[in-house]
């Protein structure tokens, strides 16, 4: 009886009935340990990760016991594969989290993890609003704001140049481009100045930071006004540097050259709301791809919902369109889609 109980506790998870996104998985198997045990593991996140799996929290409704019973499967069958006591190994922790967070993003974690640096002042504003930050670097020197700009999350970024004069924009967006890398002593500095002390280790290599595909990655996230009028202002300054960054940068447009199997995937993570906002500002391509890659029956929902929509505000289509994207972008970060064309690259 007891072996027989043994063989199935260590059998492999049966499939859910759905499939079940990885932010989703994380927000089950974080609610079922429990408040404390959660807090902890949500410390040793960045902001963005808490923000998705927080939304994923309080987004669920009536999870089923198999659901919960397959991500816990999941969960045990993963770190028992990379350890004896399934905890504690160097190891592992660091293929945990490069494979969820990526190799640059996993990089600075795992030190202040595995060797116990604590939060540089770099990375404390990322967790503060957009304007706040604006407000802490708006009189600091251009170059200082460029290399802040380089090192936050690309949205983050866009939000806080937003809250910038046009002429400084300008001046840091064109620092950010040719930006390629940093030395440690110029970080140590920053983080002196903004935190009164530096933790991110001794490090003797230079730092990659910046740079074209880096200045792409944020004007993705700009509104289109100000990333229309930031663009027309690089191309008066230099017309080549333009056009490499538009040519690295992810639009809507570009959708129609995603597979078939990732724009499947990225319909299950949309609502019908938003895709019927963004497609009324769609070009035919774009629509076809999209009906063709869902069943008969939701094509022809779709449709009519357009049809019955009406005029809808330039706004809101950007808006909707600016949501996909956003989402899109982080399911390539993921591994969970690959963006063809213009993004590929970038991601």
């Amino acid at each position: 009886m007891t072996e027989q109980a043994n063989q199935q506790g260590t059998s492999a998870p049966q499939k859910p009935q759905r499939k079940i996104p990885r932010v989703e998985q994380a927000a089950i198997l974080l609610m079922s340990l429990g408040e404390a045990d959660a807090a902890e593991v949500l410390k040793h996140m960045g902001p963005k990760e808490v923000q998705r799996v927080g939304v994923a929290m309080a987004q669920m409704k009536d999870v089923s016991k198999d659901d919960v019973t397959f991500v816990l499967n999941q969960f045990v069958d993963a770190v028992g594969g990379q350890t004896g006591l399934g905890v504690g190994n160097d190891d592992y922790i660091r293929a945990m989290l490069t494979q969820a967070l990526g190799d640059d993003k996993a990089a600075s974690l795992i030190d202040r993890i595995l060797i116990g640096g604590n939060t540089t002042g770099l990375d404390t504003l990322k967790w503060m609003e957009p304007r706040a930050v604006g407000d802490i670097i708006r009189y600091e020197h251009p170059q200082i704001q460029a290399i802040v700009i380089s090192y936050l999350d690309p949205d983050q970024a866009a939000e806080i140049l937003g809250t910038l004069d046009e002429k400084v924009r300008l001046d840091v967006m064109m620092r950010v481009a040719s930006l390629e890398s940093i030395q440690p002593q110029a970080l140590q500095e920053l983080n002196d100045i903004l935190e009164k002390q530096f933790s991110g280790g001794a490090a003797s290599q230079t730092s990659r930071i910046g740079g074209v595909k880096r200045a792409a990655d944020i004007m993705n996230f700009m509104d289109r006004s100000i990333e229309g009028n930031l663009m027309d202002s690089i191309k008066d300054m230099d017309p080549d540097l333009a056009s490499t960054i538009e040519d690295l940068m992810f639009v809507f447009d570009n959708l129609k050259e995603v597979d078939d199997r990732g724009i499947q995937a990225l319909l299950r993570e949309v609502s019908s709301e938003v895709l019927v906002v963004a497609l009324k500002g769609a070009d035919d391509q774009v629509q076809e791809k999209i009906f063709k890659n869902m069943s008969k029956r939701a094509a022809e929902l779709l449709q009519d919902d357009l049809e019955a929509k009406g005029p809808v505000k330039v706004s809101e289509v950007e808006s909707a369109q600016k949501d996909i994207i956003t989402i899109a972008r982080r399911m390539a970060e993921a591994g969970e889609i690959s963006l063809g064309g213009a993004g590929e690259e970038m991601m």
